[in-house]
């Protein structure tokens, strides 16, 4: 295990977990949540377009080692289903772009219905790479058909990291790593989405895979409608610490 960074989708602190974060007028949401973890996943990229100007602000305010990781526009996998888009990486390129170094990943989420194109996929993230020279993608497919072999060897070519998520949505198929040097983790909470708890004994089989994975890896929970995404974080990287 090279390094594992930890962090949460979006940085909402829930007043239980307030004594984890720097106090209250101390800095911004953010500020107070990087002095604690050093990765962040932004969701709401997906659903609405935010301002270079917006992302800049938020790379100034977090330290150097500190990294987003952004997830790609619902324009591009759900509404045009990776046909077409070269408008719409040119506007996110154009965006999250203006995170610089501090974009760590894109993370691309595809709908359960959409079905592996190798000629849409190869060109989506293609362009990804060709519009953001610095950060990881990642992939997170919800159709059996982006598990098969021929989908596999197209994201080890491109050095797409498949995601691992906690629990799958749609029907995927087996988990093969196509990353030999990174991995990316969504721990969504089970057996309810967005809304379990991870109990003690299921973040150590987290950590002891982890442990065993090559090269760097990061993980997210996801599970932020439990109210206990920090604590379990912060659980993780203890029991991770402790192997």
């Amino acid at each position: 295990m090279a390094g594992v960074t930890i962090g949460i989708a979006g940085w909402s602190l829930a007043r239980p977990d307030a004594g984890l974060f720097p106090a209250p007028g101390s800095g911004s949401a953010l500020q107070r949540y990087a002095a604690v973890f050093g990765a962040v996943e932004i969701n709401s990229s997906f659903y609405r377009p935010h301002k270079p100007e917006t992302y800049a602000r938020w790379a100034d305010s977090v330290p150097p080692g500190f990294r987003f990781a952004v997830k790609l526009p619902r324009t591009v996998t759900h509404e045009k289903r990776l046909q077409d888009t070269s408008p719409e990486l040119d506007r996110f390129a154009a965006e999250a772009g203006a995170l610089h170094e501090k974009l760590g990943w894109v993370l691309v989420q595809t709908p359960p219905s959409l079905r592996f194109d190798p000629a849409a996929a190869s060109a989506l993230f293609t362009g990804l790479r060709q519009r953001l020279a610095g950060p990881l993608l990642a992939c997170e497919a919800r159709h059996g058909s982006w598990f098969d072999a021929d989908a596999t060897a197209l994201l080890r070519g491109l050095d797409v990291i498949r995601v691992v998520a906690d629990p799958p949505a749609g029907t995927p198929g087996p988990f093969i790593a196509t990353s030999s040097s990174a991995s990316y983790v969504r721990l969504h909470g089970s057996p309810q989405i967005y809304r379990s708890p991870y109990e003690p004994e299921r973040l150590q089989r987290v950590a002891s895979w982890l442990a065993a994975q090559p090269g760097q890896a990061l993980v997210i929970f996801d599970n932020t409608m439990s109210g206990t995404q920090a604590r379990q974080a912060r659980m993780l990287a203890d029991l991770l610490h402790a192997s």
